[in-house]
């Protein structure tokens, strides 16, 4: 089932997951396991985070208890429960497991959380526990830890060392590591040249590929933040998005009252992601279409989304407004609306 089905076709399958696991018990850790990833993608974390309890406490215990500890530590921080996520991902670390997928799971939820030097340290020890050298045989699941960690180390601007030589080596894709986890790098070329728009292309189809495990996990609900600059440049290349955008207080106002309509009608896991014009003209090469078509905007929010870049709606009232302002939310854009 793909991420995009909807929360209803999530909860049919995770009952239906719950069923079979009562009748086939020898199965009962991968389809409890999957029913719980249902859940999370339906927005029912807290009784996804009840399946992982239950496994943890069944007898005989679950066969790998520190991929089920990674996983309730990745759902908890999702739903606000920071502090017990950061104490089962502390617990972790310092029972150094063998599973490569568990310690994948804490770095990348410490990393989609902008805990990036965290995160170096927790696939650096990963990578060290797992691996005794540069120079051994890299088993595959191993492999994800390597170039999770160039990728951070990238974001951190830390010079290469031989494990990022060996994560280059190891990476079959077309476009060289250092390029695509380059965070100063450029979706879009702004060149009529049609080799180096494929050359483009190519980038994005590469780094989608890094984002396939990504997707499959839970992502918000996401509606797409406009700054003022970046729509004025939006609008001045395409104005046949004018009707969808008439001014940015107006923009502003729609993104609330879109939220509001949203939560009212009991839709989970909101959030604001900002987009930039660069990122939406190479989103909609990857996509073969016209950046001046309005069906596009949703799509290229829900990518942004899936990619982590969401920002929780809404904020608390006395936080600062997500629109940028600097007033508290409550006396901003959280204030009552006509």
């Amino acid at each position: 089932m793909r991420p995009d089905d909807t929360s209803a076709d999530h909860i049919t399958e995770a009952e239906r997951l719950l069923r079979t696991a009562a009748q086939y018990p020898e199965d009962r850790e991968p389809l409890l396991l999957r029913a719980a990833a249902h859940l999370e993608l339906a927005g029912d974390r807290a009784r996804a985070s009840t399946l992982y309890d239950d496994l943890l406490a069944a007898t005989p215990p679950p066969e790998n208890p520190h991929l089920v500890k990674a996983l309730k530590a990745a759902n908890l921080w999702e739903y606000g429960h920071e502090a017990e996520a950061r104490a089962i991902i502390d617990g972790l670390r310092a029972a150094t497991p063998t599973d490569a997928a568990a310690w994948e799971i804490i770095a990348e939820t410490l990393e989609s959380h902008d805990e990036l030097e965290s995160s170096e340290v927790t696939f650096t020890t990963a990578v060290t526990t797992l691996l005794r050298s540069p120079d051994d045989e890299v088993p595959y699941p191993a492999q994800s830890l390597l170039m999770g960690r160039h990728r951070v180390r990238r974001l951190l601007a830390l010079p290469h060392d031989d494990w990022d030589v060996l994560a280059d080596r190891l990476h079959r894709g077309a476009v060289p590591l250092d390029e695509l986890h380059d965070p100063k790098r450029l979706w879009s070329l702004g060149s009529d040249d049609p080799a180096e728009l494929q050359a483009e292309i190519a980038r994005l189809r590469s780094e989608l590929g890094s984002y396939r495990t990504a997707l499959s996990r839970p992502f918000p609900v996401a509606v797409l933040l406009w700054p003022p600059d970046e729509l004025a440049e939006l609008l001045a290349a395409y104005p046949e998005l004018e009707a969808e955008y008439p001014t940015h207080e107006a923009h502003l106002t729609d993104l609330e009252a879109s939220l509001r309509e949203l939560a009212a009608a009991g839709t989970p896991n909101l959030g604001i992601v900002q987009g930039t014009v660069p990122s939406y003209e190479a989103f909609a090469a990857s996509e073969a279409a016209s950046p001046a078509n309005p069906d596009l905007l949703p799509q290229y929010a829900t990518t942004l989304a899936a990619r982590g870049r969401a920002t929780p709606w809404p904020p608390a009232r006395t936080s600062p407004c997500w629109c940028g302002s600097g007033a508290a939310y409550g006396e901003c854009h959280g204030g009552a609306q006509p």
